[in-house]
């Protein structure tokens, strides 16, 4: 008897306790939207989102891309704004428009790549200007998009055109759009062709490292959302301090890119700093608890 309980402890002792699933993990999982209202939850990089609906995979100025991922899920004005800005794109010469990622069917973080696109008001609009909107599932897995920017990060290059730009002006001047990320020497570029009379919706376009392939856009929290938070400061806040075509825009494309180097000092040991958690690290209860009810939902 004694040696059958040596052996039991000693096998608890070997087995590790099993440790909560992530967030990622479960959300991941979810292959269909809840059958909810639609409610955006929690932050754009911390939350979920009930009731999301699916993007068709084509569309009369639109195609999802990547579909394998099985991210083209939305809150129903994302995918409104999607399909208004394919028209739009239409209108200034592209075939349309080749969507990345949205959101997951229950939003929430993901197992790999973003950390936001949490609560089905980000897309992601490739900087590709599609030939043509009939690819098939294997063409979207394969097919690449390009780059508008310089090799040095200073600029852009020969793949940029005005059609961009007009794409952009257009998504920025949506009234549903609170700002959109794209790579600094777009803005830039954007901030030295615009002019004095058209100004004001390049608040908007924010300069972000990465984002030459794609531009993501981020909506407002709808009307009604209770449970959105939205982004501090609101584009409506940062205007107050101009169009972002200044010093702090100039940055991105000097300072970031070859940091002044400081005088060296001699630092004491440090202890080593705790690593940070990022959002596939999350747990639900790192999460709004109306998430457990989304998750729970059917």
């Amino acid at each position: 008897m004694g040696t059958c309980l040596a052996v039991l402890l000693a096998v608890s002792l070997a087995v590790p306790a099993l440790a909560e699933p992530t967030a990622a993990s479960l959300f991941g999982a979810e292959k269909r939207g809840s059958r909810q209202a639609p409610q955006p939850i929690g932050t754009y990089a911390r939350g979920c989102a009930a009731g999301l609906v699916q993007l068709p995979e084509t569309g009369p100025t639109w195609q999802a891309m990547r579909l394998s991922r099985n991210r083209n899920w939305g809150h129903p004005e994302t995918i409104a704004f999607i399909q208004r800005l394919g028209a739009q794109a239409a209108a200034i010469g592209w075939k349309g428009i080749y969507v990345g990622d949205i959101s997951q069917p229950r939003g929430g973080p993901m197992t790999s790549g973003h950390a936001s696109h949490q609560i089905g008001l980000d897309v992601d609009i490739w900087m590709l200007p599609p030939k043509r909107l009939t690819l098939s599932r294997a063409d979207r897995e394969s097919i690449s998009s390009i780059s508008v920017r310089s090799a040095d990060q200073r600029r852009v290059n020969g793949n940029y055109t005005a059609a961009h730009a007009a794409l952009l002006r257009a998504a920025a001047m949506d009234p549903a759009v609170d700002r959109i990320f794209v790579t600094a020497p777009v803005k830039v570029e954007m901030c030295r062709r615009a002019t004095r009379a058209d100004r004001d919706w390049l608040q908007k376009i924010r300069p972000y490292y990465g984002h030459h392939y794609h531009f993501h856009v981020r909506l407002k929290c709808p009307r009604g959302a209770r449970n959105c938070v939205t982004q501090r400061p609101t584009v409506a806040e940062l205007s107050k301090g101009g169009d972002g075509c200044d010093e702090t825009l100039n940055w991105w494309v000097t300072d970031y890119l070859d940091p002044p180097k400081k005088a060296a000092r001699p630092k004491p040991p440090a202890k080593p700093a705790p690593k940070k958690r990022g959002a596939r690290d999350y747990t639900m209860d790192d999460l709004p608890r109306e998430c457990r009810r989304v998750l729970a939902a059917d």
